[in-house]
């Protein structure tokens, strides 16, 4: 897929995007499903590549920006509506799972490339993440439950 220089690693149903179909994304997920959730809603997850965001199979200085939306849910059943939508974290390695993602996504970005990082606080705090990470955010919303960072990638 060499036209797409974007990579968005945990695309899941693409919520967030105004053009879904984007032609210089490349959109991944570890799972793809279709169905019909509670509420009668169709929830689709299609990612162009599936595969798990903490081992990329993608070189080194691929992507000029990396979209980094990864779960945020510990405590939520593994079958309800909310892991299903947003995926869950494991309880015991939620921490080693982020900062290798983390990594991985730092990896594939070329060299002062961005990143974009979206976390929702509702069970992790933002702090606890920044802690596990050996990356600094150049700018982002600080007071909002829901952060948008973005760091970007030095030699």
């Amino acid at each position: 897929m060499p036209n797409k220089y974007i990579l968005d690693a945990c695309c899941g149903s693409k919520m967030f995007y105004f053009n879904k179909e984007n032609e210089n994304v490349l959109f991944m997920d570890n799972r793809q499903m279709s169905e019909i959730l509670c509420d009668g809603r169709k929830l689709e997850i299609k990612p162009d590549v599936v595969a798990d965001f903490r081992h990329m199979p993608f070189g080194n200085n691929t992507f000029k920006v990396v979209v980094f939306d990864p779960p945020h849910l510990v405590n939520v059943g593994k079958s309800s509506w909310l892991a299903k939508k947003y995926g869950k974290l494991s309880k015991e390695s939620w921490r080693t799972d982020i900062k290798q993602g983390f990594n991985e996504c730092m990896r594939v970005l070329d060299i002062y490339g961005v990143l974009i990082f979206k976390w929702n606080e509702e069970q992790i705090k933002l702090k606890e993440i920044l802690n596990i990470i050996n990356y600094k955010p150049l700018f982002g919303n600080k007071r909002a439950k829901t952060h948008w960072l973005v760091f970007v990638k030095e030699k």
